[in-house]
């Protein structure tokens, strides 16, 4: 299997098969969900029901990181935590069918949440701060810790090494990235946040919104990090904005576990990483047939053009203040 390509043999029949081959009876419905990093698909069962099925993108994660990523559910749920945990059968979780790793998950709907209602992020405050107090009792041993290192200053080098910056613009993107790099270095050392389990990338979409209130779902990115990851994505608007609805959320959060102001420094080098991993995350997934289709903006002069322009924002965000309790 081309590394290039990793989904080239992931046809419907294997995905049908897979899922009879742990004792699932199909019905051929086959449904692709919107998933890039992962190929995930809607499966029809011959009970009526639906299950949907996850396959890993091969050689991202050893199978004792999927494993951990896999038992964090269950310690989640265990605790009345409401994400949606693979489903085990005869004991197992991960599964192998055609070369292809996977593992399937009950199907649950829901709405994204209101951001801008109060009680929405005191609730989502309340069960972050569950995640948390359950991520700080144990640590990863084969899951990534999330680092300045491994986010930006390694994103930054593979994309000055790729041929997909420009020759025109690789000096400006250096010159910006690099200033960025040090901010954020300095910060994280300034700060030297204490790091727990944490989802990892709790942003609004893996979050769905029932009349009974949240669930957490797609624990892929679940790493070694602060507190303060799983926060800051839900913020938006200006300071002022931000600073009422990260109170908003730490009302809620406090009564289950402690937050470090100090972390609150680190929002807006968060914020960096991200954007800084998100252009390298694209070019290393390039060779993935699915990206040059869904992202076709990306890889053109005008996309880096842009991209240095938002790597200027970033390095004024960072000389604002930061947020206060």
């Amino acid at each position: 299997m081309a590394d290039q390509q990793p989904y080239d043999n992931l046809t419907p029949d294997l995905i049908l098969d897979a899922m009879e081959s742990i004792g699932l009876h199909v019905t051929g419905s086959l449904f692709a969900l919107n998933s890039y990093e992962n190929r995930v698909y809607q499966v029809g069962l011959d009970d009526g029901s639906d299950i949907i099925s996850k396959f890993y993108r091969p050689q991202r994660w050893s199978d004792e990181a999927i494993r951990e990523e896999h038992a964090f559910s269950w310690e989640l749920a265990d605790n009345e935590i409401p994400v949606i945990a693979p489903l085990q059968i005869e004991g197992n979780s991960l599964f192998v069918h055609g070369g292809y790793r996977f593992a399937v998950f009950e199907k649950r709907g829901g709405r994204s949440p209101e951001l801008d209602n109060p009680e929405h992020l005191r609730w989502l405050g309340r069960f972050l701060g569950r995640i948390h107090a359950v991520g700080r009792s144990q640590v990863f041993q084969h899951r990534p810790r999330l680092t300045p290192e491994r986010l930006g200053i390694e994103s930054i080098q593979f994309l000055l090494n790729s041929h997909f910056i420009p020759d025109y613009l690789q000096h400006n993107y250096q010159v910006a990235a690099e200033a960025i790099m040090d901010v954020v270095i300095n910060r994280f050392e300034a700060c030297l946040p204490h790091t727990l389990r944490i989802h990892g990338d709790c942003h609004p979409g893996n979050i769905l919104w029932t009349d009974d209130g949240p669930h957490f779902v797609d624990l892929d990115d679940t790493c070694m990090g602060p507190a303060i990851q799983d926060l800051w994505m839900l913020l938006s608007g200006d300071q002022q904005q931000m600073q009422k609805q990260f109170l908003t959320i730490l009302d809620g959060y406090s009564t289950f576990s402690d937050f470090d102001p100090a972390e609150l420094s680190l929002i807006e080098p968060l914020r960096a990483l991200r954007q800084l991993h998100y252009s390298a995350w694209l070019a290393r997934r390039w060779n993935d047939p699915a990206f040059p289709l869904h992202f076709p903006w990306f890889n053109t002069p005008r996309y880096w053009e842009e991209h240095i322009n938002d790597l200027r924002e970033i390095q004024e965000r960072l000389d604002a203040p930061i947020l206060n309790l």
